[in-house]
């Protein structure tokens, strides 16, 4: 007899994987691919969107007809901030854009000019700072206004998870997550998109918003119509535990979600880095991050240097330190080098940290991890209401000098540092398991 598992596609950058779930929610099986780039008509780097449609399309018909495994359901999370552009044959007439590549200054120019309101008051309505083409509208409006004949071939753009389960049901639909992530897209206020992308025409681009998680049944499989990947980490969180609670996911960045502050975003928090995203059901949640990761391995390697570790131990010599000890106010106090223009203290400058002070590598670590901290509690607090309970998660989470001193500063918080395993992809899975639901009740009660 086979096996009822449920199938979740989780695209990264980078890495893609599928992940097969039982009923239970037991990882069964993972699949890593990696799908190597390709260059867009700019030449610049972009995903290969022919390979990876392909390869979600050959896993589900080799998991549709699986000797072992009866597929009952689909899903799919993806990063944001990427439109698939498809012409009125339902095929892409363009590249997949990075949303690393560069918006010409003269297209924002343009586009900022014509909003007819401050810069500031725009990113605030729309919980979008100014990113460039990782505000993914704007490459809808680089498109009509740079390269017009490309845009009139556009009848339908789909953010990358809705693009993927069009692949299987050839329905076209919109979700809240991937529309309400620093997109421009949305006004917050109004729950509707903004006035400008009416005014340009855009929505005609854009297909209808569906709240239901689920966009087909394809041969009696459920599909779901997919999630951002950020938004879906968080459910598995939710279903757990129904009391207030933030989540401090760290990696690269530390981005601090609160799903139970729905407090509107304003000028001052957008200013130190806090975002609003829309859940699922179009609900706002404020989130706060910082460029955490990413400056501790930048001074790490600078400490390692500086007292002449080798090499292959640059990346290990601080995971000795364990405790929290005293620090020398002597010492040069700690300077961020990499979150100018990020973070609780944007305006902060760039500086190089003085480490000539510190006696050995294991003082100076200290010292960072303390001053790291003291930011990271500092953007924790911008969007905390006084939650009794914070989970940590990602690689900090298994950092106990990093856990003692973030336990330190929030005497009476309970700190949970047990991670969810694929909390990305489990978080699809409950989604789509929410439609099952709601068919069910609509079954009972129509």
């Amino acid at each position: 007899m086979r096996k009822p598992v449920y199938a979740i596609f989780d695209v990264g950058k980078t890495n893609k994987k599928i992940l097969l779930f039982g009923e239970d929610h037991q990882l069964l099986e993972e699949r890593q691919h990696v799908c190597l780039e390709t260059v867009d008509d700019d030449g610049f780097p972009c995903e290969t969107l022919e390979r990876l449609s392909h390869w979600v399309l050959s896993n589900w018909h080799e998991l549709r007809h699986h000797p072992n495994y009866l597929l009952k359901g689909v899903n799919f999370t993806a990063y944001g901030a990427s439109f698939v552009h498809l012409g009125a044959n339902g095929q892409p007439v363009a590249p997949l854009y990075n949303y690393l590549k560069p918006l010409p200054e003269r297209i924002a120019a343009q586009f900022y000019a014509a909003l007819g309101e401050p810069v500031e008051e725009f990113a605030t309505a729309t919980c979008s700072p100014r990113l460039g083409m990782l505000n993914s509208s704007l490459q809808l409006y680089w498109l009509k206004h740079a390269r017009p004949a490309l845009y009139a071939q556009v009848h339908t753009s789909l953010h990358l998870p809705q693009y993927l389960s069009y692949l299987i049901t050839g329905e076209k639909f919109s979700d809240y997550t991937s529309v309400g992530c620093h997109t421009a897209l949305w006004d917050f206020a109004r729950h509707d998109y903004h006035a400008w992308v009416r005014r340009e025409g855009l929505d005609a681009k854009l297909a209808p918003l569906l709240q239901d998680p689920i966009a087909a049944v394809v041969d009696g499989v459920l599909v779901g119509v997919g999630l951002h990947d950020s938004s879906a980490a968080v459910l598995p969180y939710l279903r757990a535990h129904s009391q207030p609670f933030l989540l401090v996911s760290t990696g690269t960045w530390a981005v601090t979600f609160n799903p139970f502050n729905q407090q509107p975003l304003t000028t001052e928090l957008l200013r130190r880095d806090c975002l609003s995203f829309l859940s699922p059901k179009g609900q706002g949640v404020l989130a706060a991050r910082v460029f955490l990761g990413h400056e501790h391995d930048y001074q790490v390697q600078r400490i390692a240097e500086h007292f002449r570790i080798e090499p292959e131990l640059r990346n290990e010599f601080y995971k000795s330190q364990v405790k929290a000890q005293p620090l020398d106010p002597a010492t040069a106090p700690f300077q961020p080098w990499c979150m100018h223009g990020t973070g609780p203290y944007p305006e902060q400058p760039t500086q190089v940290w003085d480490l000539a002070g510190f006696r050995t590598a294991g003082d100076a670590y200290q010292h960072l991890m303390s001053g790291l901290v003291e930011v990271l509690v500092t953007s924790i607090k911008l969007v905390w209401q006084e939650e009794s309970t914070i989970f940590l998660d990602g690689g900090f989470a298994r950092n106990p000098l990093f856990r003692e001193l973030l336990a330190e500063a929030f005497p009476g918080v309970t700190l949970h540092t047990l991670e969810v395993p694929q909390a990305t992809a489990l978080g699809a899975l409950l989604y789509l398991e929410q439609g099952v639901a709601q068919k069910k009740t609509e079954a009972l009660f129509p």
